[in-house]
């Protein structure tokens, strides 16, 4: 199914399909359908020279992508794109991270968002849930700085936010002995639907204090 977030390539390997047709004789309508099933089994981005491969345009995704075969990958994915807008479908393809990935569009983030909330609320205690909207709307953010717009201790959670991936140490402040600075990760945009930070709701669709 499309995903919203992740933007580490698939490091998976790819069975490259069988029976096809010489690459030079091969359209976009030709690879349309294996460019699709791809991307729709891949639970991160796949990198061009993987995609030929795992279609037949190329025979080693070690190699570097010829010209030709870079070009038909790409015609087929502007192919399918305009089928996507033009049949109204809440998904298109992105590259991310140096590799393809079917995306939900922006305009869908929020509904993707909700659901994946209901699912990390049950996985998140309320303070971890509480916490990780600080360090999303407030990054790069210090341990002190999140402590004190909570007013209790967060190291635990911090643990847990970390130890679940959606936590990461971003580096250390500019300041008196130089706090390590926390952000939100990939795989946090991943959970939540959200193609950047961008995608976040204002603070005022919240209905959060500022």
């Amino acid at each position: 199914m499309p995903q919203t977030a992740d933007a580490t390539a698939d490091n998976a390997e790819i069975t490259p399909l069988g029976d096809t047709p010489p690459s030079g004789s091969r359209t976009s309508d030709d690879l349309a359908g294996p460019v699709e099933a791809v991307l729709l089994c891949a639970d991160r981005p796949v990198p061009p020279a993987k995609l030929a491969a795992a279609i037949g345009l190329i025979d080693d995704e070690k190699a570097t992508l010829p010209a030709p075969a870079k070009d038909s990958l790409t015609r087929a994915i502007a192919d399918l794109n305009d089928r996507y807008q033009q049949t109204g479908r809440s998904f298109r393809i992105e590259t991310v991270a140096g590799g393809y990935r079917l995306m939900t569009l922006p305009e869908f983030a929020r509904v993707v968002a909700a659901y994946q909330q209901q699912k990390v609320s049950n996985r998140l205690s309320k303070a971890a849930v509480e916490t990780l909207a600080i360090i999303a709307y407030r990054q790069p953010v210090t341990r002190a700085e999140i402590e004190s717009i909570r007013g209790v201790a967060c190291g635990e959670v911090l643990k847990t936010l970390m130890d679940h991936r959606l936590v990461t140490i971003q580096g250390r402040a500019e300041e008196l002995g130089r706090p390590i600075l926390y952000g939100t990760t990939r795989q946090f945009l991943d959970t939540f639907g959200l193609a950047s930070l961008k995608d976040l709701p204002t603070v005022g669709e919240t209905g959060a204090r500022p």
